[in-house]
């Protein structure tokens, strides 16, 4: 049965012509097929969410039915507008309304296909990030988002390259070439994007850190979140989110603190100037048993810790000390240095060894007046 047939089956009142030449019951076959497949589609939507609550956590398939089910509804819309448009009447205005109709219908297809595919790459991107995860290296963990979002990029284009097909009826090659003319005008524009591409490229080459270091960098002391095509996201130690330009990292000086094989302290202990020599050898005894043999001690025995009666300052007889603790542990290293400090506090006082602190002597000196009036 055609759709003639269909629509001339229906009340008379409903067969009364309303808009373009378009009936009442024409108009109501569209909508109720566009109403009807799309709900269609949101009940594909509602099996394949229920289908994926019941697959494994973070599982391909997982991925891949929640992505299916959310473009499910653009592609119901246009399933429906495609088959309402058959009970339609589009030649009254000759081959204008045909034309656009069938025209729009083309790009809301490339645009419901664009948005499954867009949706899918996280089908890729979770296989590779299981993957990523089954590696040592955290530098690998850095290239998933990176793939992710050039995927997405490169379907983005090429769906603005479709869209652009079908409203100019040109093919591909000739709007890549009109693309091209525009190709320098583009790149003066974008010489930023290009550079911080660049610094990109730079930083996946050198790999001067991972996802999840701890490094310093212009001042700013955090973590890496992420690192993107165009920047990287730096999380601060006092919760600030930092996004540096890939082009001004990779033109500067990057602290790994992650990297780090040790922390090394560096102290001063100043002893005020009345202090006997026989008591400043003490105290240096003191120091040099407090720091032997310590907690964190360098494995290879290399860095041993060091005592030195370094310096006459102008209010005190200085001690340098300094010591390297293994492994990087900071809150380890922190309680450690808390350690020694009490130590050398509670070991001086039972010496009767007096910490300096910064003094000052003046000295008055009073004229003689004159006996001469």
């Amino acid at each position: 049965m055609n759709t003639l047939a269909l629509v001339n089956q229906l009340p008379d009142w409903m067969n009364h012509q309303v808009v373009a030449g378009n009936s009442w019951g024409q108009i109501l076959l569209f909508f109720v097929c566009v109403f009807v497949v799309w709900v269609i589609a949101r009940i594909i939507k509602a099996w394949t969410h229920k289908l994926s609550d019941s697959s494994r956590e973070s599982s391909t398939r997982k991925v891949f039915l929640n992505s299916l089910g959310k473009s499910l509804p653009l592609l119901g819309v246009w399933a429906g507008i495609k088959i309402g448009v058959y009970f339609i009447y589009l030649g009254e205005m000759g081959g204008l309304a045909e034309t656009v109709v069938f025209t729009g219908l083309e790009v809301l297809l490339v645009v419901a296909v664009a948005l499954l595919v867009y949706y899918l790459v996280e089908v890729p991107s979770s296989w590779l990030t299981r993957q990523t995860e089954k590696t040592e290296s955290k530098f690998d963990d850095m290239l998933v988002p990176i793939v992710r979002k050039s995927l997405r990029v490169t379907v983005v284009l090429f769906a603005v390259v479709s869209i652009a097909q079908s409203l100019s009826d040109k093919p591909i090659s000739a709007l890549i070439a009109g693309l091209g003319l525009g190709g320098l005008a583009f790149a003066l524009a974008a010489q930023d994007t290009i550079k911080n591409l660049f610094g990109s490229l730079v930083i996946f080459s050198d790999k001067p850190f991972g996802l999840g270091d701890r490094i310093n960098y212009d001042g700013h002391d955090g973590t890496i979140e992420e690192v993107g095509l165009r920047s990287t996201r730096l999380r601060r130690l006092d919760g600030h989110q930092v996004t540096i330009p890939n082009g001004e990292l990779a033109n500067k000086s990057i602290h790994n603190i992650a990297k780090r094989p040790f922390i090394r302290r560096i102290f001063t202990i100043g002893v005020t100037y009345d202090t006997s020599p026989e008591k400043v050898k003490e105290a240096k005894a003191i120091l040099e048993d407090i720091l032997k043999d310590h907690e964190g001690l360098d494995p290879k025995g290399e860095l041993l810790p060091r005592v030195y009666f370094s310096d006459f300052s102008a209010s005190s007889l200085d001690f340098k000390c300094m010591y390297w603790y293994h492994p990087p542990a900071y809150w380890d290293y922190m309680d450690f240095s808390e350690r020694v400090n009490m130590e050398i506090l509670q070991r001086f006082n039972e010496a009767g060894i007096e910490f300096a602190f910064p003094t000052q002597t003046i000295h008055l000196a009073k004229e003689e007046s004159s006996s001469n009036s």
